[in-house]
């Protein structure tokens, strides 16, 4: 029996063209809408007092002015991470490609610690908890996961190895051949992460929000996310196919499961020594009960 496999329309990586290859990316769409439904859930996430036993620990404005703060930190840190983690002898060569974002080439590690120095900058300049900031960025990064990975499978990057599952899908020949990789069906290895880190880790976070209420242990929502995070992105890395331009090759072990694995363990640090705080409406319970004789 012949294989099978799903075939998609791949386009160029301009998702609106105003000016021959100038225009509106998907990188472009896909990081405006992670940052604009990540700022509308941390607001509503800081209105809720259910959540935090009492008032919410910013105001809006406050989550207006930090959505600037993560935008600078997600696109340098994601921008400098992408060098340092996977081409660090590009610039040497060309120092210009750093300005080259059209490009495309963004890492999310390099991304998460960008937005981990402005939640610590932010925090000490507007007298926030830092764990408490850090919890409120977790719980709305999987937006910006859900959709930079479709922004992925429509540029075909990142896919998966050669497969004979019924979900296999045909990449480009062209884009194959240019990364001298065999033709063929592949898992779409960017359909798995844009369902694992964006739609399962959303529910996973918000059911520790909501049902475990975990911000009123600081530092809880955060070691879950890096834990779960890092064993989706392990879990997925294994069908991916191998990058030859990555500093690290080996069956089945890739730079991205290395780059993991410090998280998952900063995340475990963060779980253990999380310490659930006195809520206000524990705090007016305790007031109204009556004295013990």
């Amino acid at each position: 029996m012949d294989q099978m496999a799903i075939a998609f329309p791949f386009g160029d990586p301009v998702a609106i063209h105003i000016y021959g290859q100038f225009g509106i990316r998907w990188y472009g769409l896909a990081y405006t809408a992670g940052l604009l439904l990540g700022w509308y859930y941390m607001r509503r996430l800081c209105q809720e007092q259910r959540l935090w036993g009492g008032r919410g620990p910013m105001q809006p404005i406050q989550v207006d002015d930090f959505l600037f703060w993560a935008t600078v930190g997600t696109v340098l840190g994601g921008r400098i991470g992408f060098f340092l983690f996977y081409e660090p002898f590009a610039l040497l060569k060309n120092p210009l490609m750093f300005f080259q974002i059209w490009e495309g080439g963004m890492a999310f590690h390099g991304g998460l610690l960008g937005v981990g120095l402005a939640v610590l900058l932010f925090a000490r300049r507007q007298g926030v908890p830092v764990r408490v900031l850090m919890d409120l960025s977790a719980a709305v990064v999987p937006f910006g996961l859900f959709f930079g990975r479709l922004a992925n499978f429509i540029n075909v990057e990142m896919y998966g190895r050669l497969t004979d599952v019924p979900w296999a899908v045909e990449f480009p020949s062209a884009v194959l051949a240019r990364a001298h990789h065999a033709l063929g069906p592949r898992h779409p290895t960017q359909i798995y992460e844009a369902l694992l880190e964006g739609v399962a880790l959303f529910f996973l976070l918000r059911f520790f929000t909501h049902n475990r209420r975990s911000f009123l242990s600081p530092g809880l929502t955060t070691g879950v996310f890096l834990m779960a995070y890092g064993a989706f992105r392990i879990f997925a890395e294994y069908f991916k196919e191998p990058d030859k331009t990555d500093w690290f090759e080996a069956h089945y072990l890739s730079v991205g499961m290395i780059y993991s694995l410090p998280m998952i363990v900063y995340g475990a640090y963060l779980a253990a020594t999380a310490v659930r705080r006195v809520s206000v409406e524990t705090e007016k319970a305790g007031a109204a009960a009556p004295a013990k004789a």
